[in-house]
């Protein structure tokens, strides 16, 4: 709010304009140091002090510190007369007495109606209520000035909200039998500021504004991996799981597994020492825990060691902001490293689809801000696109896991597939969804000529697979074995042959051997022939005249 400037807060019956100033004047007090007057036309200094206990606020404790000072002004509208020339010299000298008593720098005056309630005259009502401003501006207030709605009017009388620096309009709406408190800034002089209208709560802590959205995306960015609980489904994810302080959606029909992998990723979580806060509107805590139990996950440690935080309730119990406000709270206290939604689309109830996702895409905002991974299910109605949500989050999500039934063969099963992870090399396949007593398990779908099978049929279908390898198998071994047989006929043959022919190698050896000596021999005896009978000898052979019957 403007600094020694006033500010009007407007707005019908219920909305909080009271309140919110007593937080402003307590907050000033408490906190930053500045004490403060409160002047009261409606309320009694007792009702105001009963009031505003309910926000934890001891008003009779800061008044005796000299913090707060209470002023109640009794003004009747049947005790007022129009006679003359009307002022307001005696509200600033009461008001200026309380002021210096405690060196107050913040005031409130609830509500300018019942002050001017018995005036007619609106140029004395323009001119008094620019004094008042002025009066409040030369002495250095930061003041906030209640004023009650009129009719197609920011007030009843039309006046104060053009003499005013800032104006900030309240509104309590029901729609759908969900009321919702909303803030706006009509106007504030000197400064850019946000025209939107706010949701906002008021609980035991006071007063909670909470943004549409974040006024620019600067969430950081971590490199770590945390794992999803589910081996397999990591090894999807690239093979560590998905970043930390990211958002996750598990998207699916009814009983497609959506809780069982959200309940994974908080004991996985929980294994890590990181705290986890489970926000669930279907199942108790003690539903939850038995139910899984069933597919080997025991919560109940993690709950009792304070791990896990389940907080349980209907999404009608409250409105949209109500339960946005509350997931805030409950953050803030518990510090969680890990935060569980389930199931998104139940928030719908609360409100509209557009309520629903800007509420939640304000909380991945917060989340991812506090570097909390996040993990939303979400239920899809039968019939409907797959790869949509009922509350039009999946832009905003990092990584999206889609569960579906497959029905073949008289049966239902369930698949998997990875539809987008930011960041990750993650797998395309479809992935059969089992839920087992060991957990959740992830196979691989059989993909063939008669299409993508599942559950029983799988089965079929790999043992008619194995049966055929098997008689492939069979088959190949058998024709090995008379293979092997052939060739060890084939080598006791051959080996027969090469004994037969190295004996008759052998033999043919002796006989050369044996034609040679006779030949030898037989030369010999010829030239000892040749000798005897003193014939030529050359070249080892006798010679004569060459003439038959010639004689040497």
């Amino acid at each position: 709010m403007p600094c020694g400037r006033p500010t009007l807060v407007c707005g019908s019956a219920g909305c909080g304009k009271t309140l919110l100033a007593m937080e402003f004047l307590v907050r000033g007090a408490t906190e930053f140091g500045e004490p403060g007057v409160f002047m009261a036309f409606e309320e009694t200094t007792d009702e105001l002090v009963q009031n505003v206990r309910s926000l934890g606020f001891d008003l009779d404790a800061l008044a005796v510190e000299k913090k707060v000072v209470l002023e109640h002004v009794r003004v009747e509208r049947s005790e007022l007369e129009e006679n003359g020339e009307y002022d307001l010299d005696g509200l600033f000298i009461r008001l200026g007495y309380a002021v210096d008593s405690i060196g107050a720098k913040r005031v409130v005056l609830d509500t300018l109606e019942t002050l001017f309630g018995g005036l007619s005259n609106e140029a004395i009502l323009r001119s008094e209520l620019r004094r008042l401003f002025r009066w409040l501006k030369d002495r250095g207030l930061t003041a906030v000035i209640t004023a009650e709605r009129g009719d197609g009017a920011l007030t009843r009388n039309g006046l104060e909200e053009y003499v005013s620096d800032c104006v900030i309009l309240l509104d309590h709406r029901v729609v759908d039998q969900v009321s919702t408190r909303r803030l706006r800034v009509v106007k504030y002089r000197g400064t850019f500021h946000g025209t939107n209208e706010y949701p906002f709560l008021i609980d035991e802590t006071g007063l909670s504004v909470l943004p549409i959205t974040s006024k620019a995306i600067e969430h950081e960015a971590s490199d770590e991996r945390v794992s999803t609980g589910i081996p397999s489904l990591d090894v999807m994810l690239g093979g560590e799981g998905v970043f930390r302080g990211t958002s996750v959606l598990v998207s699916g029909t009814a009983g497609t597994g959506k809780s069982s992998i959200a309940a994974h990723f908080a004991d996985a979580s929980c294994r890590r020492r990181e705290r986890c806060l489970y926000f669930g509107f279907e199942e108790s805590v003690t539903e939850m825990t038995r139910n899984m139990r069933s597919i080997g996950l025991d919560l109940a440690p993690w709950l009792k060691k304070g791990m896990l935080r389940f907080i349980a309730g209907r999404p009608t119990l409250t409105g949209i902001e109500m339960h946005l406000a509350l997931m805030h709270k409950h953050v803030r206290e518990f510090e969680p490293r890990l935060v569980i939604v389930d199931p998104i689309s139940n928030l719908a109830e609360a409100g509209t689809l557009r309520d629903a996702g800007a509420m939640l895409t304000r909380l991945l905002d917060f989340l991812k801000s506090q570097q909390i991974t996040t993990v939303f299910t979400s239920l899809t109605a039968g019939g409907s696109a797959k790869e949509t949500t009922e509350v039009g989050v999946s832009s905003v999500i990092d990584t999206w896991l889609l569960l579906r039934d497959i029905e073949l063969g008289g049966e239902r099963n369930r698949g998997l597939y990875v539809l987008k992870s930011r960041g990750t090399a993650h797998s395309n396949q479809i992935r059969e969804f089992l839920l087992t007593g060991d957990g959740v398990g992830l196979r691989d779908v059989y993909s063939g000529p008669e299409g993508v099978l599942t559950g029983s049929m799988r089965l079929a279908q790999e043992a008619r697979e194995h049966a055929a390898e098997q008689q492939r198998r069979d088959e190949f071994e058998g024709r090995k074995r008379a293979f092997e047989r052939r060739n060890k006929e084939l080598e006791a043959r051959i080996d027969g042959l090469r004994a037969e022919l190295s004996e008759e190698a052998a033999a043919f050896t002796a006989a050369t051997a044996a034609e040679a000596h006779r030949e030898r021999r037989s030369l010999e005896d010829r030239t000892e022939m040749s000798r005897s009978r003193k014939a030529d000898v050359r070249d080892g052979a006798p010679r004569g005249n060459g003439k038959p019957g010639a004689r040497a």
